[in-house]
């Protein structure tokens, strides 16, 4: 695994620019594109309803308008030094409706070298919604609150869908180790070179083969019927919403996560990100 310090990987975020440079909010992204000949990362809160490439296409639209030198981002400039295109990318994408940590990297060398986050662990706080399912795993999909068998019998004798929370907990432990996932398949994942959320989106199900991921730390932040929030550590490949699905299912309720937010990437904290809405270029 990467270690700033150990591989050169070095990066800027909204609180290190502030605390070393003295840098605002409003003036921070100026500060970046200063610093990015040494860095070449730059930790990203993606908001809601973005995409990951919305995030991509957004920085690399602002550098280009930003008069910022070529040489700068290590390329060679075009005429007037100039930047025309430069490359930039992301070390695993995020679904529109989840929030929080991107790393993003800038440049033809900083993209290379996106894989090597792509393998750190992740931390996520995921807010489930019990008592209902969706077919997307998430609040996206089509929703549907569980009132038939096999889970209504179930479900009337825990208090009108009331799981008590040892129950809860005791579940939620069995979730950690080593284990094989089913991804989803609304999922970027591709099966016979055919991503499988444009399958889903023709009603098309095909199989899919599990994959092996590790949760390495699980636990309950809040709970609240039908709301339970949990913090998961886990290996890079690892899909939230199946989890969640999984756990409703281990229940007997039905689950979907209604929220996500990434909060870490190996030794990356979403504490350091900045939204790059507040990206403001002062000359």
């Amino acid at each position: 695994m990467p270690q700033a310090g150990s591989t050169g990987l070095r990066h800027y975020g909204a609180s290190e620019f502030r605390i070393s440079f003295g840098f605002s909010a409003s003036n921070l992204f100026t500060c970046m594109l200063n610093h990015l000949s040494k860095t070449n990362f730059l930790l990203i809160n993606k908001p809601l309803d973005w995409t990951s490439h919305d995030v991509v296409a957004y920085i690399r639209n602002r550098i280009r308008k930003s008069g910022l030198s070529a040489t700068a981002v290590g390329r060679r400039p075009a005429q007037g030094g100039i930047i025309r295109n430069i490359k930039v990318g992301h070390a695993g994408t995020l679904d529109p409706f989840a929030t929080g940590l991107l790393i993003v990297g800038v440049g033809r060398e900083a993209t290379k070298r996106l894989d090597e986050f792509k393998k750190m662990p992740k931390t996520y706080v995921a807010t489930l919604r019990l008592g209902a399912i969706s077919d997307t795993y998430d609040r996206t999909g089509a929703i549907h609150d569980i009132s038939a068998p096999p889970y209504y019998e179930k479900v009337a004798r825990n208090e009108q869908g009331r799981t008590e929370r040892s129950n809860v907990e005791k579940i939620i432990n069995q979730c950690k180790g080593k284990q094989p996932q089913i991804p989803p398949m609304h999922s970027a994942k591709k099966v016979g070179g055919k991503k499988l959320y444009e399958l889903a989106r023709k009603g098309i199900e095909v199989e899919r083969k599990p994959s092996e991921i590790e949760i390495f730390d699980i636990k309950i932040l809040e709970y609240s019927w039908p709301f339970l929030k949990i913090e998961v550590t886990c290996s890079a490949g690892t899909y939230i919403r199946t989890l969640a699905h999984d756990i409703g299912q281990k229940l007997g309720v039905g689950a979907y996560c209604d929220e996500l937010a990434r909060t870490g990437i190996g030794e990356y904290k979403l504490e350091e990100a900045i939204d790059p809405r507040n990206f403001e270029v002062s000359k």
